[in-house]
């Protein structure tokens, strides 16, 4: 029998949606059912918000969004920001000089939804296949930034850059070694992307300590918090939650984290999960 949990921190890509990004009608009523039990809901992704808001109408429960893997916190009722982190003005220039200096562009991520944009850019980026293809998809969600490099722009939560994953593994290595202790980083790929992604937060941010803060807000215990996902910005939860659950479709870093696996998002996984919660198996 497990024990009582009373908070679920479901990630996004891989866990909620299937590989089609789509919400199954069997995971929409498994969340209904975990609600009803009394069980609270947080999804927990490193999507920018404006692309998990439409995930919460269909799911018929209006839940928190962990955002940017931990870095910005909303209420998609009223688009209230719950909590943000932010980026200290040196730190980030200097984070940006070293990326310069390597030959890459950095999209930044502020809270800017309710001024129509997602994130800034240099006025004048350089060549990179990954990055033409993120615009492309993302028409009208950027915002050009004078003086991009020399004097960023304020209230950055977040940031990425793109490439193969040799290179972010690379770019992950370099950073890490030039701001030891400063920076909190996750390689990545998105399905919707071709490219993989190097993930950019203030040390200390993660996917957990936004999910931990909220349920701290609501008396639940890190033990009463089950933690669901897929890949590697989501181990700090699935290893720190009462019960870490990886999807079958997970990378192998996320299982070995995981207390038990479920099936594959393409399979109701998270269906299972709530199974498991609620009915005790």
């Amino acid at each position: 029998m497990l024990p009582h949990y009373r908070l679920l921190a479901i990630d996004v890509d891989g866990t909620l949606v299937d590989s089609r990004d789509r919400l199954t009608p069997g995971t929409r009523a498994a969340l209904r059912r975990t609600t009803a039990a009394g069980i609270r809901v947080v999804l927990a992704t490193g999507r920018r918000y404006r692309h998990t808001l439409h995930l919460v109408e269909p799911l018929g429960i209006c839940v928190p969004l962990v955002t940017a893997s931990g870095a910005l916190v909303k209420h998609p009722a009223d688009h209230r920001t719950l909590y943000k982190t932010e980026f200290d003005a040196r730190l980030l220039g200097d984070l940006l000089a070293i990326l310069d200096r390597a030959g890459y562009d950095a999209l930044l991520n502020a809270d800017t939804f309710h001024e129509g944009f997602d994130f800034f850019r240099p006025e004048k980026p350089r060549e990179n296949r990954f990055l033409a293809e993120y615009f492309t998809l993302n028409p009208g969600a950027g915002r050009a930034w004078p003086d991009f490099f020399i004097s960023p722009p304020p209230g950055v939560f977040a940031g990425f850059v793109m490439g193969t994953r040799d290179e972010m593994l690379a770019i992950e290595r370099l950073l890490h070694a030039s701001l030891p202790g400063q920076i909190a980083t996750h390689v990545l790929r998105s399905p919707r992307y071709r490219g993989f992604m190097c993930e950019l937060i203030p040390a200390g941010v993660s996917k957990w300590t936004a999910v931990r803060r909220l349920a701290s807000q609501w008396g639940i215990a890190d033990g009463e918090i089950c933690a669901v996902g897929d890949d590697v910005n989501d181990i700090p939860m699935i290893r720190s939650a009462g019960l870490g659950v990886a999807m079958g479709n997970a990378v192998p870093e996320v299982k070995a984290a995981a207390d038990r696996i479920a099936p594959t998002h393409d399979n109701d996984g998270l269906v299972e999960v709530v199974g498991w919660l609620i009915d005790g198996n």
